[in-house]
């Protein structure tokens, strides 16, 4: 009996504290009774993204052990000295940063830091509106690059679409999107920030050096330059193995402070996606509200990003949308990145974070997300209507 006690409060004690794994582990196991586990489901994964994914948490696990973080983040203080400057530099940072290394990745590198200025200035009831902003940014920034978003990478090789093309595609919404950022930043108390634990700390420049080279053979990899002289599918896989070499040489203690749940998050929400593209009755109805060649395309795919996230949206809708309306698609889905928290796993990556800092805050959270997604939504979807 105390075996069962104890069983049943290491349960509680995970889902108090994974609750986003918690979830998406159940919503799956509900989707496996409608879809049989079969040979089917090692096409749901993107190794890629788990790999890589993997590889961007184990470095930026080494840099914060570097004290980059907190050095930087004291400069950035410095720099900008007000809260909203602060805000501003960490929202658009993260926006344009976005284009570089896509929005999760952004995402992992940028909400540490965050996380350093808003607690070492008292600042701590401010970090739900920063996550939150940094996780539109993110989500908008990438949308502007093919790189950017996993969605947009996929249907730009899909339909073979030109660069001029997918740049004029989004521009509106992108620009819509700086400005509502910026407007958002204007109801933010401002006052100087101040230092609340200024402490001296020292980089250490040789760990740094370290990975700064692997953080860059990751950006390497997104940016798949690494495909090109290593071949495609070896690429991540070859970078994997210099990672975890590295880590085992240098620092192996690393390896304990990567965000396993997380990466488990990924994993488990690929099986949920996967089987509700294969459930008829969900399909069906898809394709019922699509239209015989995708011209309702940009509602419908808003409205699916809300139930089965923006990347399998991008690929099942894609089925059914001819090159036609494939920008319809291209904005659907970018812009089906705002609203609910599961529209994008970007957003679950922020609240995965948010949780480590404020779990007792998740409530409030959730319902500011949900406002100012669903604010946001509404704006750049009536502006991409009247335009």
């Amino acid at each position: 009996m105390k075996a069962l006690v104890k069983i049943k409060d290491k349960i509680l004690a995970f889902v108090k504290k994974e609750i986003v794994l918690s979830i998406a582990i159940v919503a799956a196991i509900i989707t496996m009774f409608f879809v049989p586990i079969d040979k089917e489901y090692l096409n749901y994964f993107e190794y890629k993204t788990l790999v890589v994914l993997f590889c961007m948490l184990a470095v930026v696990a080494g840099l914060k052990n570097t004290n980059v973080f907190e050095i930087f983040s004291k400069k950035l203080i410095c720099l900008f000295k007000t809260r909203r400057a602060v805000i501003y530099a960490l929202v658009f940072g993260t926006y344009f940063f976005d284009m570089i290394v896509a929005n999760d990745m952004s995402l992992i590198t940028l909400l540490p830091l965050a996380y350093i200025v808003m607690h070492t200035t008292g600042n701590d009831k401010y970090l739900g509106i920063t996550f939150i902003l940094m996780t539109i940014a993110a989500n908008m920034g990438g949308m502007i690059t093919p790189y950017g978003n996993p969605q947009n990478l996929y249907l730009f090789s899909f339909y073979e679409m030109g660069l001029l093309d997918f740049l004029s595609a989004l521009a509106i919404q992108a620009g819509t999107i700086l400005i509502m950022l910026f407007i958002s930043g204007l109801f933010i108390k401002n006052e100087k920030l101040t230092l609340v634990n200024d402490q001296d700390l020292k980089l250490d420049k040789k760990r740094l050096a370290v990975y700064a080279v692997l953080f860059v053979l990751v950006i390497l990899c997104i940016f798949r330059v690494m495909e090109g002289l290593l071949g495609k599918g070896v690429d991540f896989w070859i970078l994997l193995g210099i990672v975890v070499v590295t880590l085992l040489i240098v620092d192996r203690k690393r390896f304990k402070e990567v965000d396993y749940a997380l990466l488990a998050t990924f994993f488990v929400f690929f099986i949920f996606s996967g089987n509700i593209a294969r459930i008829d009755v969900i399909s069906d109805f898809i394709k019922s509200i699509v239209g015989a060649n995708g011209e309702n395309v940009l509602l419908a795919g808003i409205v699916s990003c809300q139930f089965i996230s923006n990347v399998p949206t991008a690929i099942f809708l894609s089925k059914f949308t001819d090159p036609t309306y494939a920008n319809d698609l291209l904005v659907a889905v970018n812009v089906g990145s705002l609203g609910i928290i599961i529209s994008s796993l970007a957003s679950l990556i922020t609240l995965k974070e948010f949780l480590k800092h404020q779990p007792k805050n998740f409530k409030k959270y959730m319902g500011m997300f949900t406002l100012v997604n669903t604010i946001f939504l509404a704006v750049v979807l009536l502006v991409t209507i009247i335009t």
